[in-house]
């Protein structure tokens, strides 16, 4: 580990506790499936933005787990680019 990471351990809301403090007045960005769902579940995360790959899989594993409950999304942006669809929303409360 160097001196730009931190490792937290007591779960995701710690986690995002720590990563808001270190960050001052800046964003705080989750990557993958599963530490996206933990905090979405948390009621932590107020966007979403997913890029949307047009291929057909027949087989994978899901980005998202399993959520304790129904997570409305409000499209805030949509951005067609050659190959890939880039889409922004806003986590409705």
């Amino acid at each position: 580990m160097s001196d730009r990471q931190t490792l937290v351990t007591t779960g995701i809301e710690d986690a995002i506790a720590v990563a808001r403090e270190l960050a001052d007045d800046k964003d705080v960005v989750l990557m993958g499936g599963g530490v996206v769902t933990s905090a979405l579940a948390a009621g932590l995360l107020d966007e979403v933005v997913l890029h949307q790959v047009p291929i057909l899989l027949g087989g994978g594993r899901r980005f998202f787990q399993e959520l304790p409950r129904h997570v409305s999304l409000r499209l805030r942006e949509a951005v067609a680019a050659p190959g890939v669809t880039h889409l922004h929303y806003e986590v409705v409360r």
